[in-house]
């Protein structure tokens, strides 16, 4: 089966369930493999996220996501349309931290995908399909994830009462969700919605958005889509969760009660499952080093915040223009006006701190190594020295900085060697030795 994306550009608003912010969010069509990225425009730099296990931040009634300064909270249902109607790539630009709620379901968010025209692409959609059972429990909660030819989950839904159980298992396809799942409303018990006040959520929740259900009754604006719309509801919360394994799934999920917190856990242990298997392709690969981890050539700036542990306003590298071999890589970094430290170096003749362009070196020849090298990850390339420095020519505004960096020397893994230079146009304006030693994150 063939990824796809969207073929126009789609927009919606409205205001958010726990923030009760007003925001603005569009679709935006998206190359192959770039997969699911948020985009917070309303911030500086206007940060990417990508809603995987590692970036889960809370999971109080929605599930927050968050990396550097960024946020984006209650992703679950926006994921979800999009899960559901199988659309592998697509950017989601807000400008505000959390999705609208709309009606509480995935139905407006289907219709916005709809709008938007799913269309196919040339790549492959790339499955991750279960070879043995996956458990997580927590309580009288739990989530199975068996091996299935499919994507199937069977789900029941109960209060701490035992009052409104219900039970369905359904095999999801993009008919199946749209028609029997999209729609379903999230609901709340009446005897919660005090706590999560307290709690600073549901700012902008309504029976607009929302089922309450008081002791045996139902209280909505419209009556139930389904006699059984809360045990959907759930099975719509699993397929955006899901999302956080990073890869479409095939396997059989069987829930008993299930909610954010446990559906983040077993997306985290299906995710470790994914790394591993991807981790054992990679070490019987015969393929250059340059090329191991993803056969490209280039790397945009998600790619390289993938490797890079630094954030705004620390990033020195925007995009990696060319790998030509094992030990090459030439990097950009666009030098603007907006870097923060121009308005001390120097007021009325701003230019690049010497220290920055190594920096950028650094990062360049980082990036270089942890994709040479087969590692973890959580490991890191740590800069521990920098020698041979020379400084030809001021960097300023309006500069693309090309960083060429070259490994030369690799000790068991662990310690490595390179030489890096910084070129504007065909002029080199600086250039070192440095060298690093790769560490785990924890270390």
């Amino acid at each position: 089966m063939k990824q796809r994306s969207i073929h126009r550009e789609v927009s919606i608003k409205g205001k958010s369930l726990h923030t009760g912010e007003e925001v603005h969010l569009t679709l935006k069509p998206a190359a192959e493999n770039t997969g699911i990225v948020f985009k917070r425009v309303d911030l500086f730099g206007k940060p990417e996220l990508k809603p995987l296990a590692d970036h889960v931040d809370d999971l109080v009634r929605s599930t927050t996501i968050a990396d550097g300064h960024a946020k984006v909270h209650t992703v679950e249902h926006v994921l979800s349309a999009l899960n559901g109607c199988g659309v592998d790539n697509v950017i989601i630009e807000m400008d505000a931290s959390e999705p609208p709620i709309l009606d509480g379901s995935a139905k407006h968010f289907v219709n916005l995908v709809q709008e938007a025209e799913p269309v196919e692409q040339e790549a492959e959609r790339q499955y991750y399909t279960l070879e043995e059972p996956i458990s997580v429990t927590r309580g009288g909660s739990s989530l199975i994830a068996l091996p299935h030819d499919g994507f199937r989950i069977t789900c029941t839904s109960a209060d701490d009462r035992g009052i409104h159980t219900q039970h369905l298992s359904l095999d999801v396809d993009p008919e199946t969700y749209v028609a029997q799942i999209a729609p379903a409303r999230t609901f709340t018990i009446y005897e919660d919605i005090e706590e999560l006040l307290k709690l600073g959520k549901i700012k902008g929740g309504s029976l607009d958005s929302a089922i309450v259900i008081k002791g045996d009754k139902i209280v909505s604006k419209e009556p139930l889509r389904y006699t059984d719309e809360f045990v959907r509801h759930k099975m719509l919360d699993i397929i955006g969760d899901i999302v956080l394994a990073g890869m479409p799934i095939k396997a059989h999920i069987v829930a008993v009660r299930p909610g954010h917190a446990l559906n983040a856990e077993l997306s985290k242990e299906l995710r470790k499952k994914i790394l591993e298997k991807a981790k054992g392709k990679k070490k019987k690969a015969a393929a250059p080093a340059a090329t191991v981890e993803t056969g490209e050539g280039t790397m945009d700036i998600r790619r390289v915040l993938d490797l890079l542990p630094h954030r705004y306003p620390f990033v020195m590298i925007d995009r990696v223009l060319e790998v030509p071999n094992d030990d090459e890589l030439v990097a950009l970094k666009n030098v603007t006006i907006n870097e923060p430290y121009f308005q001390g170096h120097y007021p009325g003749r701003p230019v690049m701190p010497g220290v920055l362009q190594i920096e950028a070196m650094a990062q360049a020849a980082g990036i270089l190594l942890l994709r040479r090298l087969d590692v973890g990850d959580s490991t890191i390339a740590f800069f521990m020295s920098v020698d041979k420095v020379k400084f030809r020519q001021a960097v300023e505004p309006g500069d693309a900085l090309y960083v060429h960096a070259k490994i030369t020397k690799v000790r068991g893994n662990k310690l490595a060697t390179a030489t890096a230079e910084c070129k504007v146009g065909d002029k080199v304006v600086s250039n070192a030795e440095l060298m690093f030693m790769l560490v785990e994150a924890s270390d």
